[in-house]
């Protein structure tokens, strides 16, 4: 009733000529801002239009309503405190999100460790394809805004690139070491079965084992039939018999063991034979498991391992986990003292997005992440995202914040037949630019890690390269240990 009927200049305003709402609910503070326009016509609303449109704008401010006549301009200018409701880069509020840390082979941003080529993908019972001839890469340095009108097929494209969906035409491609953060569009389903835990109990259990068990089931890992009959396949291996020679006997894999070797074309991985104790198990190239159809047991190892492999540097604690969660904007009072059932829709997106960050992604996927969050809490976590040296790929309809972070845009748009396709848009020398630029985050391997007991384990060191001089030198030295009969380290073979 009051903006209806109330200007700076005690005119009335008619209903219609309400432009805008914009508000602000915290302790202690509430704050809603009016905007009318005295003008009977009125531009499309889009960029800067509050102060390109706006004649009066009314401020209720801890339920006191104060008037003023003007743009937001000329309003900003005599109460700069309202910047944060129209800037996100003007909020106070901080969020920040732990740094992803090294990753084995890649030396460049703009290396590919997401990739789709030339996708297609029909829903179960329909005619035509959902999307197709999708080609895409994400990298550490991606910043990509995924835009379109609903049902072009953005969440179908993303489930498609983090493997929940399996597409008929094309293939994906992950880096192995890669983790990947992905947060969906109604990602309250993962917390509704933990209500009664605190934020803080809810991530410790979710993180227990080293991976995360909220880890989507995804339809790329389910096995099929073909590769059922593969995997009960026999093969020759060579084996030691009690005479110290070496056979070669048939033998079946029972399941692969969870170990995994670095060799110099990839990697080799443990596995234990059937009617076999753990003491028969034996490496096997990567290569031989994929033609025996051990491909998604593999990504399954190599996704524990990449998960597990900053869990060593980060004690899963109560006091770590709490400082995690008020990294992300969650006080102590509702990280650790409150239940989720308890907590505010913002607050819960929170939780949602600190336990997707916790095991430090490489790659965030965010499909809409300004649901549920006011001006200051979206401030935070645009601060947030620029500060990140991992990619983020986000589906979003708030034009502002994905104008700001996104110098790059995948454009999905369903065409005269119905089917959805995708162009590329965006900063042409950015995005030229990011293929040449170095990985500027600390070398992993080479930092000294603290376990979850308070173990110290020491960093493996860079080798240091010999010149040719001390190179010979170790050359002669080693030649000689085996001359004498001596046994020859390690260390004697790092030339």
């Amino acid at each position: 009733t009051m903006a209806k009927n109330v200007t700076a200049d005690g005119s009335r305003v008619q209903p219609s000529r309400l432009l805008a709402c914009r508000g602000l609910y915290a302790p202690q503070k509430l704050s809603f801002f009016f905007f009318f326009s005295s003008r009977r016509r009125h531009t499309r609303l889009q960029g800067d239009w509050s102060s390109d449109v706006c004649s009066n704008i009314l401020r209720i401010q801890d339920l006191k309503l104060k008037a003023h006549k003007g743009n937001l301009s000329s309003y900003v200018e005599k109460y700069p405190d309202a910047m944060s409701f129209f800037s996100f880069k003007a909020t106070k509020s901080k969020m920040s999100f732990p740094q992803p840390g090294f990753l084995e082979g890649v030396k460049s941003k703009g290396k590919p460790l997401m990739k789709m080529a030339n996708c297609e993908f029909t829903y179960p019972g329909n005619q035509k394809p959902t999307i197709i001839n999708i080609t895409c890469m994400v990298s550490l340095a991606s910043r990509v805004a995924c835009v379109g009108q609903n049902g072009a097929g953005k969440s179908t494209m993303i489930k498609i690139l983090t493997g929940e969906l399996v597409p008929q035409v094309g293939e994906v491609w992950n880096h192995p070491n890669a983790r990947i953060a992905y947060v969906a569009q109604h990602a309250f389903h993962h917390i509704e079965n933990h209500l009664t835990k605190t934020p803080n109990e809810y991530i410790q259990w979710r993180y227990q084992y080293g991976d995360d068990r909220e880890g989507l089931a995804k339809d790329s890992m389910i096995v099929t039939e073909e590769e059922k009959k593969l995997k009960q396949q026999p093969f020759l291996v060579d084996v030691t018999d009690s005479d110290g020679n070496v056979v070669r006997i048939k033998k079946q894999i029972e399941e692969l063991y969870g170990g995994r070797r670095s060799v110099k074309k990839g990697y080799e991985y443990e596995c234990k034979f059937l009617n076999t104790g753990p003491e028969g198990n034996q490496y096997v190239p990567g290569d031989k498991l994929i033609k025996l159809g051990w491909e998604k047991d593999m990504k399954l190892v190599d996704e524990k391992i990449a998960a597990r492999d900053r869990m060593a540097s980060r004690p899963l604690t109560k006091a770590n986990v709490e400082q995690h969660l008020a990294d992300v904007g969650l006080e102590a009072e509702y990280a650790t003292h409150t239940r989720i059932s308890a907590l505010s829709g913002g607050q819960k997106v929170k939780v949602v997005l600190a336990a997707a960050m916790w095991n430090q992604p490489h790659i965030v996927i965010l499909d809409e992440p300004t649901n549920y969050l006011d001006r200051d809490a979206l401030g935070a976590l645009a601060g947030a995202i620029e500060e990140f040296e991992g990619g983020v790929v986000m589906i979003t309809h708030n034009d502002e914040f994905c104008r700001q972070l996104c110098p790059e845009r995948w454009v999905l748009e369903r065409g005269p037949d119905n089917i959805g396709r995708m162009s590329t848009e965006g900063d042409a020398e950015w995005m030229t630019n990011i293929l040449k630029g170095d990985v500027n985050f600390k070398d992993a391997a080479t930092e000294d890690r603290v376990d979850a007991m308070g173990n110290v384990i020491k960093g493996k060191q860079r080798k240091k390269k010999l010149s040719k001089r001390e190179a010979k030198k170790k050359q002669k030295e080693r030649e000689a240990k085996i001359a004498a009969g001596l046994e020859v380290t390690s260390s004697d073979e790092d030339m």
